[in-house]
């Protein structure tokens, strides 16, 4: 599960191949190979024939690097990634509505906005559809040096302040128990996680977060003190997944069912060895899978 992930925001004129692989970490070989096999992706050429990418290009790339990197072959990659970019974003309008707010400082139309959203669409929607695209879209904006920190600051702490302010505190359906959320040590964004806490709470569960840089002792205390049901652990950073690995060795002896997610568990290999239950990065299909796995075990 990933909230802040995206691609760089590329200027009208397109960019040239030695930027965009330096933007995506990608050999100049394996981009003209994609483009030549798969046609993923077709970019402009300069009156000098060189090629120009586009921001959709750049998209294309990253999505096929990405899922080359969780294990896809190359050709089926290039189907998915091409039916993917031609599927058009949900609520797109909501979405504009929420980054322009953020790119204008304005706190309470951001909150107005997503008011509106909720409205119509409900907050597992809103959730899914809207606000985490939406910050998707800003993360990649500040990344690129087209807007401000304070821009997506303002968006993170007002995302924030909803989630908290919408979030239903029931108890839980009776036996299912604790389902406590954690980063691991050395992981601070956590904004994603507090969105799957939504989500969960939404259906029902009590949920217990723990937030950003939680030390493997103090996520067994907690562990041992709430009588958890389920442990989830999201590690980002490639550099702290060793850490929040660890962490997942302890709640595994302890903890009836254990979750992972994050960008520092993507590919196949980073995921080899792992104990517990790989949630990917759908929220929807991730809640899912906790929901229905706490269900049997309060069945059996």
């Amino acid at each position: 599960m990933r909230a802040g992930s995206g691609t760089p925001v590329v200027p009208t004129e397109g960019l040239p191949i030695q930027e965009v692989c330096s933007l995506l970490d990608l050999p100049a070989p394996t981009i003209r190979s994609w483009e030549r096999r798969y046609g993923i992706p077709t970019p402009d050429r300069s009156t000098g024939g060189h090629r120009r990418f586009s921001h959709a290009d750049v998209t294309q790339l990253q999505l096929m690097r990405d899922e080359v990197a969780r294990g896809r072959r190359p050709v089926d990659a290039a189907a998915w990634v091409a039916a993917e970019v031609a599927r058009p974003l949900p609520h797109q309008e909501l979405i504009d509505e929420l980054v322009g707010a953020a790119q204008r400082l304005d706190r309470e139309e951001f909150l107005g906005t997503l008011a509106s959203s909720v409205a119509e669409l409900g907050v597992i929607a809103t959730t899914c559809d809207v606000v985490l695209p939406a910050i998707r879209r800003i993360g990649v904006a500040w990344q690129a040096g087209r807007c401000d920190t304070a821009h997506e600051h303002l968006a993170t702490e007002a995302t924030l302040a909803w989630m908290h302010r919408v979030t239903v505190t029931d108890s839980g359906p009776a036996g299912v128990g604790v389902i406590l959320l954690a980063c691991g040590p050395n992981d601070h964004h956590s904004l994603g996680l507090e969105a799957f806490a939504l989500l969960l709470r939404e259906r029902g569960h009590d949920v217990r977060m723990l937030g950003p840089r939680v030390p493997t002792a103090s996520l067994v205390t907690a562990i041992e003190g709430t009588r958890a049901s389920a442990t989830v652990v999201v590690s980002h950073l490639a550099v702290a997944r060793r850490a929040a690995l660890g962490s997942l060795v302890a709640a595994g002896r302890i903890c009836p069912s254990v979750y992972y997610a994050g960008n520092a568990f993507t590919s196949r290999a980073s995921r080899q060895q792992v104990p517990g239950t790989y949630l990917g990065e759908d929220f929807r299909r991730a809640t899912d899978l906790v929901v229905a796995e706490l269900s049997d075990l309060r069945r059996a």
